[in-house]
């Protein structure tokens, strides 16, 4: 494929393991064609993740596939990622459909799903796939898991339906990738090995001649070439479903504790943070003083009674409750505002049932079968220099929050309470808005300059790009 033609065979993406490295790869891939003039949607049927994002019209999808519409350049959408999957414990994830949350289908055991989830996943991508030019797939995990092949909506069943190239991917840095790449050829079928186009070693680092003669080791038991050798690429884009981050408070830094309990989500939002120079955010996920560090950051919850259990067993919740009776400003963020608060009730066993909240913010919280998702442009109310202006983000929340007389209003419409340095909200992203941050920063001491956080990811998602070309597997795309 030479300059801005059209593509009628889907690209997609596998990997030999879980955080392979392929959302960073579909991510360069749209961005690659969406720079040769192509209009690309990304795609992957079926995403396992509590980082989520709001689409304009109110959708909800995975983070993942929300920066790899970006990377495309066209408006994420929920047809390109029909399931989403928000797990809430070991055993049981949340199902949300095309965007929204489905009641239904989360009761149905997950080996029963795929009927009710197929038809959905069909339908996106034939819609995609008449719609646009390109559409780029991700696979999940690794199509080599036999136990799951009977449920499968996310692999080789979604590589059949499309006709797709699939490139299968290992992560090098690891090791034992080409074991890896054989294992898991050897364990498709023929009409699924058919498919693989080539093998990509990804994150790779040191000298390219390190690697003799195994790639035709591998081409000679498969027939399959080693297409790309895509170099180990150290970026800030957001992490699809983890935190692979870790610190420790630095001396004239602005200290950030952010509490990762179980079920913690929507972690990427504090990216701006994370990234931001002189400031460090250290993952908090046992006991820890915390009355040292100039801000405290309770993040959303995909169940906050949980959560909250979590806290009162380790002994954070003394912590924290220490912190801000110290002064340290302390935030919280949806979940994390319902945990700061005084009762959580949930009538619908929703979560882990009722419970009380640790009492730094005077609000009750009830948790509906309704969900809210959307995304808002929010003013902001009080004393201080940025009230009256406006901040943009989304809710994403099952709960409906009510304020007693202790508190007084952060963000108007009932989306913000403060009470002395404790705050909660329920918008998501409010750290991505550049003037809010910069007051947020400066107020805890800080010296910098907060860079517009947008523009920022644009930019890495434009350097990663280039891999695309640099690695060799531009020249094997175009040839297809």
């Amino acid at each position: 494929m030479n300059g801005p033609t059209r593509a009628s065979t889907p690209l997609m993406v596998m990997g030999c393991t879980s955080d392979a490295g392929k959302s960073f790869l579909v991510t360069a891939l749209c961005r690659h064609y969406a720079n040769r003039g192509l209009r690309v949607a990304p795609f992957k049927a079926q995403n396992m993740s509590n980082n989520a994002a709001v689409t304009p019209t109110g959708e909800e999808i995975g983070r993942a596939q929300y920066l790899q519409a970006l990377a495309a350049r066209v408006t994420p959408d929920a047809r390109m990622n029909p399931v989403l999957l928000k797990p809430s414990a070991d055993t049981h994830a949340q199902v949300v459909v095309r965007g929204r949350y489905a009641p239904l289908v989360t009761g149905t055991p997950w080996m029963e799903r795929r009927a009710r989830l197929w038809p959905a996943v069909a339908e996106c991508l034939a819609e995609l796939t008449a719609q646009f030019d390109l559409v780029v797939i991700e696979g999940a995990g690794s199509p080599a898991e036999i136990n799951l092949r009977r449920a499968d909506i996310v692999n080789m069943a979604v590589a059949i339906e499309a006709e797709a190239d699939v490139y299968l991917a290992s992560d090098i840095d690891r090791g034992g990738s080409f074991a890896h790449l054989l294992g898991t050829y050897e364990c498709l079928t023929e009409e699924e090995r058919a498919r693989i186009k080539g093998f990509v070693l990804n994150r790779f680092r040191g000298d390219p001649t390190l690697l003799g003669e195994a790639p035709a080791w591998l081409e000679e038991r498969t027939g399959v070439p080693v297409v790309a050798l895509v170099p180990y690429r150290r970026h800030t884009l957001p992490e699809e479903d983890a935190l692979n981050r870790t610190g420790r408070p630095q001396a004239g830094a602005v200290n950030v504790a952010l509490i990762v309990y179980p079920w913690a989500s929507n972690l990427d939002e504090f990216d701006p943070l994370v990234f931001a120079e002189g400031v460090q955010v250290v993952p908090i996920t046992r006991h820890s003083r915390l009355d040292h560090y100039d801000l405290v950051v309770l993040p959303g919850s995909k169940d906050s009674s949980a959560s909250l259990a979590h806290l009162r067993v380790s002994g954070l919740d003394r912590e924290i409750e220490a912190a801000a009776r110290s002064g340290v400003r302390v935030l919280g963020v949806c979940g994390g505002m319902q945990i700061l608060g005084r009762r959580i009730h949930d009538p619908e066993g929703l979560e882990s049932g009722d419970c009380d909240g640790l009492g730094l913010l005077d609000l009750e919280t009830t948790l509906v079968p309704a969900k809210r998702t959307e995304q808002v442009v929010a003013r902001l109310v009080g004393e201080g220099p940025l009230a009256g202006t406006t901040v943009a983000g989304y809710e994403i929340h099952h709960g409906q929050t009510v304020p007693g007389p202790g508190v007084r209003p952060y963000l108007a419409d009932g989306l913000g309470w403060s009470q002395g340095p404790v705050t909660g909200v329920y918008l998501h992203g409010l750290a991505e808005n550049t003037a809010w941050r910069q007051d947020l920063l400066e107020s805890l001491g800080w010296k910098g300059r907060a860079e517009d956080w947008a523009t920022a990811v644009d930019a890495q998602i434009e350097s990663i790009a280039g891999l695309v070309e640099s690695s060799g597997w531009a020249a094997a795309l175009d040839a297809r």
